[in-house]
């Protein structure tokens, strides 16, 4: 898996990102984990439908087009449910209620950048 940082509205923020890119990575997704540190975040790429059956804890999701436009941001995503956003390339998933901490807002910018 590739790691990096969230780039948001043009500039690095704290946020590291696991990429999942290949199929097996984006199926396992956050599965089996028991929480999501406040500074991590899973990128999955291409993807436009996520699911939180067998999730242990809520997480936000924010659905991303090819150009990295934020095309709509869901916050505290409980357990047993299914979002789909036909336009999105890309999905974000990270710790309930960091979207509003990090501010990401529908027209924002996000794209990740390769660890050095």
């Amino acid at each position: 898996m590739k790691h990096g940082r969230l780039i948001h509205r043009g500039e690095e923020s704290r946020i590291g990102v696991e990429v999942a890119d290949r199929s097996i990575e984006r199926m396992r997704g956050l599965l089996g984990r028991s929480a999501l540190d406040a500074d991590r975040a899973l990128w999955l790429e291409p993807c436009n439908a996520v699911h939180t059956f067998g999730m242990r804890f809520p997480i936000d999701v924010v659905f991303i087009d090819k150009r990295g436009c934020v095309l709509s941001v869901h916050c505290n995503v409980s357990r047993a449910r299914m979002l789909v956003c036909w336009r999105a390339r890309s999905t974000l998933e990270m710790r309930a209620h960091a979207a509003k901490a990090l501010q990401i807002e529908v027209g924002d910018s996000l794209e990740w950048r390769a660890s050095a």
